[in-house]
């Protein structure tokens, strides 16, 4: 499908995050690494189970790429959303005790049956980001925020913190979270300089070969 100019950029950051600079960007997540608050009966299908995640701060456009990718494709479970928490500088244990190391005051909520928006939690309505601007790919959710949609509270752009976690349908509160990337605690947004064409599309091409390689690395083996 035609590959707006917003999702091309996001794509060009998921390649050099697969690349030779995965070392530095991002991070990893166990498969099957259930959160101890996870509802009992709630669903344990893979798209709920995070395996690697990064975003990306581009310190020449201001702007930020989240990327998530799970353990199976997006869209397994019905309803299923993923929210980025994103610590600008004043955030707190949302949580509490059952995750007092995620501490974010900002969602950026990524549906991919329907619309992204992005929360502040300052009373106003939650922002509603264009159709387009995040995208799923097999298990991967990609996309882009303008930095002005996460005006800082205290932190440079270039130092806000993330977490990713899943959120099954129909389960309220912490019980409906079952995975949290990475485990108990918030990592930096990488600064990344814009990539120029044609390299992007070279980059492109290598990186979400890259992506589905490992992706399907994680998937166990028949008779394993």
């Amino acid at each position: 499908m035609p590959l707006n100019t917003p999702l091309k950029l996001a794509l060009a950051a998921t390649c050099l995050a697969t690349a030779g600079a995965s070392h530095a960007i991002g991070i990893t997540d166990a498969t099957g690494d259930w959160a101890a608050s996870y509802a009992p009966a709630g669903p344990r299908a893979g798209d709920l189970d995070v395996i690697g995640a990064f975003v990306t701060y581009n310190p020449d456009t201001g702007g930020f790429v989240f990327s998530g990718t799970m353990d199976d494709d997006i869209g397994t479970t019905a309803g299923a959303v993923y929210v980025f928490g994103v610590n600008r500088g004043a955030g707190t244990a949302r949580f509490g005790a059952a995750a007092p190391g995620v501490l974010f005051d900002a969602v950026v909520v990524v549906n991919p049956a329907g619309t992204t928006t992005v929360n502040l939690f300052n009373g106003n309505p939650a922002q509603a980001l264009p159709g387009g601007a995040f995208q799923s790919f097999g298990s991967t959710v990609i996309g882009t925020v303008a930095g002005a949609l996460l005006p800082s509270t205290g932190f440079a752009p270039a130092a806000y913190t993330w977490n990713l976690w899943p959120r099954a349908p129909g389960i309220a509160g912490v019980a409906g979270i079952p995975d949290f990337a990475p485990d108990n605690s918030m990592v930096g947004a990488t600064n990344l300089s814009p990539v120029p064409e044609p390299g992007a599309w070279a980059l492109l091409a290598g990186g979400l070969a890259l992506l589905g390689l490992a992706v399907r690395r994680q998937r166990p083996q028949a008779g394993a």
